[in-house]
């Protein structure tokens, strides 16, 4: 990662709208009565309710999502005491943070009172409006006065990041650090290089986690802190006094296992780590420049496990994977405090998801760096999506556990699709479809079985039961991986396509369906050990329940051997494409975006009534728009008679079907227009838009995934008799596990009406 500059930091401050947050309202204020419900006379409502009852202000306001973010500026990074004004970027940036990675609001206030008691006492008058506090950049030791009496006197979280945050990251990262060093907690040494706030903390957590105090040492600017030392002491350093004979960094390091800096640039040298044991721990923390930089340390220490603050280097121990998660899981049970439980819940979540595959879009938002559990990743990193997922929930059920949750989750499979709903809708949208997969989980099929991938992704539906892979695969070429992965080899079938004992019989198969297409039994049986050909053949002979692939190929490649092979479902003559676009507060389905360039009238019948029963696999009910230039008879160009028409055949099929058209794409987008233009228009609201042709329908797909901000789940092959779903060359693992569960649900769905009783 490159240095930033001084001048880009003030001009990315600077430009536009000053500084780095706003205030955005959360309920329409476009009309009169809008502004009559917002404020006078619709407000008093609100207000009489929570005088009745105080609890309901969760009901009524933004308390239960607002956390204040508090600083005196007396400690702000390491620029030291800059006072109040000056520490406001920091905390319009953590603000940011808040919002970003949890969904969490901020108000970041900034008080002139350096003394603690008039500090505590204005964020105790303040208190009232929010749901958190979150102290920040405040001087030790004030800091620990200030937190432990907004404890006593606030029934909220109350949590000093700079103390805790610190704290659990570097705990997270320690318990897997002694994993791959293969150190018992109870039986290290552990030093830390600085007594201030952080080191405190953290010196209070690791003894949680079973540290002995014997085996701990702090050491400060006047060395080590030991038993009846009078200078620079106070309260918070005598805990950690012990009997030894030690009295600077080096002595400490003698046999140490551990060195936690939290002081400042250049106090450890590679000489200072040569006594220490064996794979030492080195968290040189200071920033924005660490104790000792990780090429000095591993110069001198090969052996050594490192992690530094900093995002240019492995293993960064970044508050920012811990505040926001925190502070999500309290709010949501309105946790009267952040307890220790708490901590430990989060930091333990933090270390086992390290553990886990590292999904694509980690690597992409890292220069498509590449990340796996070991000495250079200890630790999730702050782009990590599930960290969220993981942390959030685990903090609640330790609020709940240790009684301090006053609105404890009573459903944490909704809660858990809740968070998922915060990090994208389109997940929120998958779950429906995910869900119904889980309950009776089909084979697919994938031929691109060796790819990377193809594999992650089938770990994760064959651990999360979505489906059984079949992988097309070399089981000697995927071992390596399989093992680096730790892939369910149970859960999973490998097929060798050229010595699969089935190769005959597909040939056979594929012969008596190409036969009148020239093609001989010795032209067969070469074809069928190709994988794109014998995964529809599997799935054609019942060997498999659907097929995915298209990851390294090009769509014609892929869809055509299916065509041949599987066909369309009965009464269908053409395949098409389907694309859910995926908006905050809607979802629309767009079709044909993939397959036929210029469809007929009856082409785009069938396009509109293969899409509104895919539609109904997301649990949503379809309207749907036919979209031309024109507007309910406004031209009479062929083209649009032509979607005119194809409306005429779908309402005559399906009489039940919602559908309106033809009609303008901005009409059926709009409400409010078509409301005032056709208030006879029988579809409200269209979330399925059929285009007149391939080309309006690829361009607008992708335009508005581009520029509107959608999230695309696609493409969705419609039409075929079993099923077969093509990939977008170089799609993420999440969006190939998103495609299984859709070929599970297709599957289902064609058993289940073969399964109808007849007559």
């Amino acid at each position: 990662m490159r240095k930033i500059l001084r001048e880009e930091a003030l001009e990315y401050h600077r430009r536009a709208r000053k500084g780095k947050v706003e205030v955005v309202p959360s309920k329409p204020c476009r009309t009169q009565e809008d502004l009559s419900l917002a404020y006078s006379p619709g407000v008093a409502e609100p207000c009489l309710e929570i005088a009745r009852d105080p609890e309901t202000v969760y009901d009524y306001t933004a308390k239960g999502n607002l956390v204040a973010v508090i600083s005196n500026g007396t400690a702000v990074l390491g620029l030291g005491d800059i006072g109040p004004l000056a520490a406001k970027p920091v905390m319009e940036g953590k603000g940011v943070l808040f919002k970003r990675f949890a969904d969490i609001d901020v108000f970041d206030i900034e008080v002139d009172a350096d003394e603690p008691t008039a500090f505590i006492e204005t964020v105790s008058r303040i208190a009232p409006t929010f749901g958190g506090i979150n102290l920040e950049d405040v001087k030790a030791p004030e800091c620990f006065v200030i937190e432990e009496e907004l404890k006593k006197r606030l029934k909220i979280p109350v949590f000093h990041d700079d103390q805790h945050g610190t704290a659990i990251i570097s705990a997270a990262a320690l318990l897997n650090a002694l994993e791959i060093a293969g150190k018992s907690i109870g039986d290290v040494k552990v030093v830390f290089l600085g007594a201030g706030a952080s080191a405190i903390a953290c010196a209070k957590l690791y003894l949680a986690y079973g540290v002995r105090r014997e085996n701990l040492r702090l050491v400060d600017k006047s060395g080590v802190i030991y038993a009846g030392r009078g200078k620079d002491m106070n309260p918070y350093k005598e805990q950690f006094a012990v009997e030894t004979g030690e009295r600077t960094l080096t002595d400490a390091l003698d046999g140490a296992d551990v060195l936690v800096g939290l002081s400042a640039k250049g106090l450890v040298s590679g000489a200072m780590l040569e006594k220490m044991a064996r794979d030492p721990i080195v968290f040189a923390l200071a920033n924005p420049e660490p104790e000792i930089a990780p090429e000095e340390a591993k110069a001198a220490r090969p052996d050594v496990i490192m992690a530094t603050g900093r995002s240019d280097y492995p293993n960064q121990v970044n508050n920012v994977l811990g505040f926001p998660f925190i502070f999500r899981g309290a709010l949501d049970v309105r946790a009267t405090e952040i307890n220790e439980a708490m901590k430990k819940a989060a930091s333990q979540a933090l270390a086992a998801l390290a553990k886990m595959d590292v999904p694509d879009s980690v690597s992409k938002a890292y220069g498509g760096q590449e990340f796996r559990f070991g000495r250079e990743y200890l630790i999730p990193k702050p782009f990590d999506f599930r960290v969220l997922l993981w942390v959030a929930p685990a903090v609640a059920e330790a609020a709940m556990a240790s009684g301090v949750a006053r609105q404890p989750i009573t459903d944490m499979a909704a809660y858990l699709r809740r968070l998922e709903a915060m990090l994208s809708r389109a997940r929120e949208v998958m779950g429906v479809v995910i869900r119904k997969a889980r309950r009776d989980p089909k084979r697919i099929v994938f031929p691109e079985g060796e790819h990377p991938k193809i594999l992650r992704a089938a770990k994760i539906l064959a651990e999360e039961g979505i489906c059984r892979p079949i992988l097309l695969a070399r089981e000697e070429e995927v071992a390596p991986l399989a093992r680096e992965l730790q892939l369910p080899m149970d859960k999973i079938e490998f097929v060798h396509a050229r010595s699969s004992p089935r190769l005959k019989d597909y040939a056979r198969l594929l012969e008596e369906r190409r036969r009148r297409r020239g093609m001989t039994a010795a032209d067969a049986l070469k074809q069928a050990g190709t994988r794109n050909v014998f995964g529809p053949l599997m799935l054609e002979a019942g060997d498999a329940d659907g097929v995915i692939s298209g990851l390294t190929q090009h769509y014609p490649e892929t869809i055509r051997p299916a065509l041949e092979i599987v066909g369309t479902a009965p009464g269908v003559k053409r395949v098409s494409g389907l694309y859910t676009l995926v908006f905050k507060d809607r979802t629309f389905f767009f079709a044909d975006t993939t397959v036929n360039i210029e469809p007929t009238a009856e082409d785009l019948a069938e396009i509109a009534l293969l899409t509104a029963d895919a539609v109904h696999r997301f649990d949503i009910d379809p309207r749907i728009a036919m979209i031309s230039f024109s507007n309910f008879g406004s031209n009479e160009h062929a083209n649009a008679l032509k979607v005119k028409r194809a409306v005429e055949l779908v309402k005559a099929a399906r009489p039940d079907l919602p559908i309106d058209g033809e009609m303008q794409a901005d009409y059926a987008v709009v409400p409010e227009m078509l409301e005032a233009e056709y208030p006879w228009a029988t579809v409200r609201r269209p979330n399925v838009l059929i285009f007149p042709d391939l080309q309006s329908a690829n361009a607008a797909y992708k335009l508005v995934w581009r520029l509107a901000g959608a999230e695309a789940i696609g493409p969705i092959l419609m039409g075929m008799r079993k099923p077969v779903h093509v990939l977008q060359r170089a799609v993420e693992v999440a969006d190939i596990v998103n495609m299984a569960a859709i070929a599970v649900v297709d599957a289902q769905e064609k058993q289940s009406v073969m399964k109808l009783p007849t007559g």
